[in-house]
């Protein structure tokens, strides 16, 4: 049986054309769908906000807690200035029309513009997350071969369970942990605070551990489905070694599941993010996120939002694009 990733097409093939074809009106058809995902992802969150009951204004007068503090002559023309007394109809078309335009307002809490706000904190948030994923996929895909490889049976088995156990885990509560063991006992690394990459180990780490847990609950089940296709059957018939079939023919194959998991895995980051930043008092666009729900800081929560589905979109593209790169067959037009 010949392996998978001896296939490849050439350039003349009939099927190469078709796939060109193909490619096109799915890289049109996904353009189309990014369209509405971002619409949708604004108009849900504009929708949202508004049927809260409290006032976005009142709420940033009444920092204090007292009703006297917020001046009526205050609220009303802040309301005006945000056109918070025009219709909701009115209020949504001129939300969207600025959006189109990329302008998203300013914060009603700060005053200061969203865009400019999103793209200071972005970065912070953009470090913590590519070394969380680092983490993740080291974590997962090692336990994911460890439990393949291991020839005790009580320790596959214990290895196998793992990933279950940690998706299971609040991730607060892993961060307080953390914090703990590894910042309040052993003064390793900070508690808080943005500087240095020490800074950077602790949030990390607890973001990794649950996405961590997913990949490799994803990928022992694709490598053990891989592993019963007829060409590794054969291949082990042939004399070749487990730990060569594992990681030569059957990994790249076994990672395909994983990586169309990519979209959620983002998802878990960003979502993790808003936790973790306020466990560590980082400073990021989920800390930024957080502030603006509690605040009801509608500018606010609609461009990280926004963001989201735009990084969302982004990670799911390059998905796309990486597919051919692991399954031969979508590169030969195969079917």
């Amino acid at each position: 049986m010949t392996d998978l990733s001896t296939i490849t097409a050439s350039p003349g093939a009939p099927g190469q054309g078709l796939y060109w074809r193909q490619t096109v009106t799915a890289a049109l058809h996904r353009l189309w769908q990014s369209a509405v995902v971002l619409w949708a992802a604004f108009t849900v969150s504009f929708v949202i906000l508004y049927a809260l009951p409290s006032d976005p204004v009142s709420i940033m007068l009444n920092q204090s807690g007292e009703p006297s503090a917020a001046d009526q002559a205050q609220i009303l023309a802040l309301r005006a200035e945000y056109h918070l007394d025009e219709p909701l109809a009115v209020q949504y078309g001129i939300a969207l029309y600025k959006a189109l335009q990329l302008d998203f307002g300013h914060s009603i809490q700060s005053g200061e513009p969203v865009a400019a706000a999103l793209l200071q904190a972005l970065p912070a948030t953009a470090q913590l997350s590519l070394l969380a994923l680092g983490l993740a996929l080291l974590g997962g895909i090692g336990l994911a071969l460890a439990a393949s490889l291991v020839r005790w049976r009580w320790l596959r088995d214990a290895l196998l369970g793992l990933p279950a156990l940690s998706v299971s885990l609040p991730t607060f509560w892993v961060g307080l942990l953390l914090l703990q063991g590894f910042s309040f006992k052993l003064h390793w690394f900070p508690a808080m605070g943005n500087q240095g990459f020490a800074a950077l180990v602790l949030p990390a780490s607890t973001l990794a551990i649950p996405t961590a847990a997913v990949i490799a609950q994803v990928l022992l089940r694709s490598l053990v489905n891989v592993s019963r296709q007829p060409f590794a059957e054969s291949l082990l018939a042939k004399g070749l070694s487990r730990r060569r079939l594992l990681f030569v023919h059957l990994l790249h194959n076994a990672a395909v599941p994983v990586l169309s998991l990519s979209g959620v895995l983002v998802g878990n980051l960003l979502a993790g993010s808003v936790v973790t930043e306020t466990v560590f008092s980082r400073e990021g666009v989920g800390r930024l996120a957080q502030a603006a729900v509690s605040n009801q800081d509608i500018p606010m929560v609609q461009g990280v939002v926004l963001l989201a589905a735009v990084i969302f979109i982004l990670v799911n593209l390059l998905v796309d694009l990486l597919y051919p790169l692991l399954d031969p067959r979508i590169r030969a037009g195969a079917p």
